[in-house]
């Protein structure tokens, strides 16, 4: 028989296809340095950025309407990461007092706010009392309200005043300042690692990056925006940058103790709501008092 008749040797098992999964599997998809999926991040924030400008343009009401539907879903992505052995802070009044919160403190301000936060946690003591778990369900219970719908408020009273709009305009280009100028210094710069058991992709050089650039948003923003000296915006982003990165690693440590990755899936590239809100919730209540003090 020919050589070129020869039936050929067949390959050794697992072989064959291993080189056919090999050719059909999809290439992996690439990681920039700061481990995110950039497109999806990109196209997530300019959606959230353009549903936010629309309900202040719209009216102040509409962007009540989305904080304090933040501010519940926010309560449930916690609610819902608490382990039930250690945890069950109670549901109902949780969500509740995440939708009443933030709109006291608008209609009414900074006691109305007060006094419902304390409503709240006197329902949770009830209810924790009920349920014979009174310390662990109660003291879960408050931390979520004291964590999400109390700072929420501090945005509400923001939007109270009546240049609330332009307030908050400058309080979220400030702190989304923080977000990208760490994010793009950390990038291109970072070496130093800020808190590497909490959050390893967070250095002193994205702290920098994200100094400068509250820095320049806030002066851009307190004197075009609210006609106020320009070291208010030099005060306004250096504090923002400390509540913000401060919010930031709170988060990530809470989400290392619920032995998390995420709050929840909900935006992709970010993942949940709270993963976006972090540095928002802690940078309202310094915003607040900030330009309560000297740019009224």
């Amino acid at each position: 028989m020919p050589a070129s008749a020869q039936p050929s040797s067949p390959p050794p098992p697992g072989v064959g296809s291993k080189v056919v999964s090999e050719t059909l599997a999809p290439a992996p998809a690439k990681k920039n340095k700061a481990g995110r999926d950039l497109k999806a991040a990109i196209t997530a924030a300019l959606v959230l950025g353009v549903l936010v400008l629309a309900s202040l343009l719209i009216r102040k009401e509409a962007f009540v309407v989305l904080a304090t539907a933040a501010s519940v879903v926010g309560t449930r992505e916690l609610l819902m990461a608490m382990p039930p052995a250690k945890f069950r802070p109670p549901w109902i009044p949780a969500l509740a007092s995440a939708a009443v919160i933030p709109v006291a403190a608008y209609l009414l301000g900074p006691s109305a706010m007060l006094a419902a936060l304390v409503g709240s946690v006197l329902v949770f003591i009830v209810w924790g009392a009920a349920s014979n778990r009174l310390a662990p369900d109660t003291a879960s219970a408050a931390l979520i309200a004291l964590y999400v719908p109390a700072l929420v408020s501090f945005a509400m009273m923001l939007l109270h005043a009546d240049d609330g709009v332009s307030r908050i305009i400058t309080f979220i280009l400030v702190t989304i300042g923080s977000d990208i100028g760490g994010y793009v210094a950390g990038v291109l710069f970072g070496k130093h690692p800020m808190a590497p058991t909490v959050s390893p992709k967070k250095s002193w050089e994205g702290f920098a990056g994200s100094w400068l650039s509250c820095v320049v948003i806030g002066v851009l923003t307190v004197t075009l925006i609210l006609h106020a000296p320009f070291w208010v915006g030099i005060l306004l982003g250096s504090l923002v940058v400390v509540a913000a990165t401060v919010g930031d690693l709170c988060e990530s440590m809470i989400k290392r103790d619920l032995g998390i990755k995420d709050m929840s899936n909900l935006i992709p590239g970010h993942g949940g709501l709270m993963d976006r809100l972090d540095s928002l919730v802690l940078a309202a209540p310094v915003t607040w008092a900030v330009l309560t003090a000297f740019a009224s």
